[in-house]
């Protein structure tokens, strides 16, 4: 018998495997006052997608673990979070297509553009369609590959 392989849809996930420094502000700051890094790495045989983070948020820090899936019928990745912000799982999603990543939950959706040499992700935070914009999901927030 043979063990079943993660379904290729996964390879689009590739290039965020490793360790990324992040740095970025909230729109309404002068000075950067979110800093913190994050990790992507691949968890039970390649099935899951595990991005770990420890992020300083104008001075509170947060520490966060995602675990993402792959939904074969609706063919999206959903993701659990838990993090030192809340005792429940919080519902987010994820996505890579060519280099371009989107990461959206809790009424905001996070859209970012990987350069071509895989090195930094440029982007932001925004409140989805009907939302209030506030400092906790409106802010820019780049990262850039340190492993």
């Amino acid at each position: 018998m043979e063990m079943p392989k993660p379904d290729p849809a996964w390879k689009r996930f590739e290039k965020l495997i490793g360790k990324w420094e992040l740095k970025g502000r909230s729109l309404d700051s002068k000075e950067d006052n979110i800093t913190g890094w994050s990790t992507f790495e691949w968890i039970l045989d390649g099935f899951f997608l595990k991005m770990t983070s420890e992020i300083n948020f104008n001075g509170m820090t947060i520490h966060s673990v995602e675990i993402v899936a792959y939904d074969l019928d609706k063919k999206t990745f959903p993701a659990n979070v838990y993090s030192n912000m809340s005792g429940g799982v919080l519902s987010y999603g994820m996505d890579m297509k060519n280099n371009e990543f989107t990461h959206t939950g809790l009424g905001a959706t996070y859209k970012g553009t990987l350069s071509e040499d895989g090195n930094t992700l440029k982007g932001g935070w925004r409140p989805d369609k009907g939302i209030p914009s506030t400092a906790a999901n409106t802010y820019d927030a780049d990262m850039i590959r340190i492993k």
